[in-house]
């Protein structure tokens, strides 16, 4: 067993080596068993939650591959009950005995290997960083079982700080974290239960993980599927997670609270009142179109932050974003990124304490808009009314989606095509359909569109969707944004209101267009809770009208 870990890191090794040469931060690493773990585990000390045992992998071959890397080296460190940790440090090239540096600590991705951060590291370190990167427990070749941003990953964050505080050259008046998605959420967390990380950058988290996976009463389906199925094949999902999972996916509603309590113990929303206690400075980024994390729920969590804090909100689905910026390649949120640690931790006079703290790109204009918080993004507003009364059947997507996950938002990013739908050819028996007349003039939509209408079902269960559209004179429409919406316990036959928040966006509709409204009742993203037959019908009551809210940009 011990040669074959060693010819594991040492394989690990010449992988970073490889990658950092391209200029590439992702690679392929070996998977580690849980009984690998377990073994890598047992050398450990008793007390090694405060230290680590240093894998020492430099063999001839290795040797010269670290050199190369300029101060990376690979080690375990012990985390919450000894689990194994496999991490990286970077530290300052020329660092001498009595110098401390300030220290970033960066949990991975969701099922990334533990060079995903190397390129950022080595910019970091280069500036005068010392720099932790872990594989988070439960993936990979770190030891444990996934748990979901759980107590033991809070735990492990502070086990990483005390090991680099022995250990490296670091700075315990000047830590920070920062992070991915995954990295993200567990960086928020760990920063409203340690004092000690005074800043956070947290890109493409979540700060209500129900309020991401679960929006409406809905499941998001193909968003936890994704993440349920790489999760099981680069690590291993602990008992909890399994039952959490199948309960969401089954829509077995007896189990919905469990899941809701076990959302909220990892919502750094929950914990809102720990960060503003600590004073941590946070740094948010998102994009438009993240179907994991959604970005409602991080501008509703900025709101809430009363320390120093920036909210950056790009293009782009989950991760998507960042993503060159892993890569080594120029990013601009990295670049916002170490400019927010280089002031927080550093000290340097950047400028970016003075700046607006919200800034904004929008997804058919290139540059950016900077605004003072989140409510002066769309002062202005467009209500398009509702009138008249709409049946639809259930059971059939009328062509009317929210697109695929990672690709489709990846595409408006990169190449400005959005998911499209022919309106005038829409199956009226399967969507209701309100368009507007055409706009003279460009309407910035900017920010949450609401929609708030009655909904009479023939079944006490149900789910619908609604489509924001930009149409065109063809009558083409490109999705600006929508939500899905799910209710039950209803009295078939009674109506019902329904306020229903579309996911925040930043999209620009040309003049001569129209916004169209589609509300249909089934979309491949979401699990769907029409039985069979079912009908929703929608109305706009003299004493309580429909409409859709739509926030503009202050011209």
């Amino acid at each position: 067993m011990g040669h074959t870990r060693t010819a594991v890191r040492t394989a690990a090794v010449g992988t970073a080596a490889a990658v950092l040469a391209a200029g590439a931060a992702f690679g392929p690493a070996p998977a580690a068993s849980a009984q690998a773990a377990r073994a890598a585990q047992a050398p450990q000390a008793p007390d090694a939650a405060a230290t680590a045992a240093v894998a020492d992998t430099a063999g001839p071959a290795a040797t010269s591959a670290t050199a190369a890397t300029a101060g990376v080296r690979f080690v375990d460190i012990a985390g919450d009950g000894g689990t194994v940790l496999k991490a990286n440090v970077v530290t300052p090239a020329g660092t001498g005995p009595a110098d401390r540096h300030p220290l970033v600590v960066l949990p991975t991705s969701w099922a990334t290997p533990q060079i995903e951060y190397l390129a950022q590291a080595r910019a970091l370190a280069g500036t005068g960083y010392v720099v932790v990167t872990y594989n988070s427990r439960g993936f990979w070749q770190s030891g444990g079982e996934i748990e979901v941003a759980g107590p033991p990953d809070i735990a492990d964050a502070s086990a990483v700080i005390d090991w680099a505080l022995a250990h490296t050259p670091a700075d315990p008046d000047r830590v920070g974290m920062a992070g991915v998605s995954y990295g993200a959420g567990i960086s928020l967390l760990a920063a409203a239960h340690d004092r000690r990380i005074k800043a956070v950058v947290a890109l493409s988290g979540w700060a209500d993980l129900i309020d991401s996976i679960y929006s409406g009463r809905t499941q998001h389906r193909r968003a936890a599927a994704f993440l349920g199925g790489t999760g099981q094949l680069t690590g291993r999902p602990g008992a909890e997670l399994r039952r959490v999972l199948d309960g969401f996916l089954s829509s077995d509603l007896s189990r919905e609270q469990e899941m809701i309590d076990w959302g909220r113990k990892r919502s750094p929303a929950t914990h809102v009142d720990r960060l503003n206690a600590n004073g941590t400075a946070v740094m948010l980024g998102n994009a438009w179109g993240d179907t994991f994390f959604p970005p409602n729920q991080y501008a509703s969590f900025y709101e809430k932050l009363t320390g120093p804090k920036r909210l950056e909100l790009r293009p782009g689905d989950h991760a998507t974003a960042e993503a060159t910026g892993l890569l080594g390649l120029p990013n601009d949120t990295w670049t916002s990124a170490r400019r927010w640690l280089d002031h927080h931790l550093r000290g340097v006079d950047n400028g970016v304490d003075r700046e607006q703290p919200v800034r904004l790109r929008s997804r058919t204009s290139g540059g950016y808009e900077d605004y003072p918080d989140w409510a002066s993004v769309g002062t202005r507003e467009r209500r398009l009314a509702l009138g008249g009364e709409r049946g639809i059947r259930t059971g059939l997507d009328s062509g009317a989606n929210g697109g695929v996950v990672l690709l489709s938002n990846a595409l408006d990013q990169f190449l400005g095509l959005p998911p499209t739908v022919s309106v005038p050819l829409l199956p009226r028996s399967y969507a209701a359909v309100w368009q507007s007349e055409r706009y003279p003039t460009a309407q910035r939509v900017r920010g949450t569109a609401r929609l708030h209408t009655t909904v009479t079902p023939t079944a006490a269960g149900g789910t619908l969707v609604a489509y924001l559209y930009d149409v065109g004179p063809l009558g083409v429409g490109k999705l600006v944004s929508h939500a899905p919406y799910t209710f039950h316990g209803r009295v078939p036959g009674e109506p019902f209101t329904v306020d229903l928040e579309l996911f925040s966006t930043a999209y620009d509709v040309p003049a001569g267009h129209r916004l169209a409204l589609v509300v249909d009742a089934a979309d491949p993203l979401y699990t769907e809770h029409n039985p069979a037959g079912a009908r929703l019908t929608f109305s706009s009551p003299p004493s309580d009208p429909s409409y859709l809210s739509v926030p503009l940009r202050a011209e």
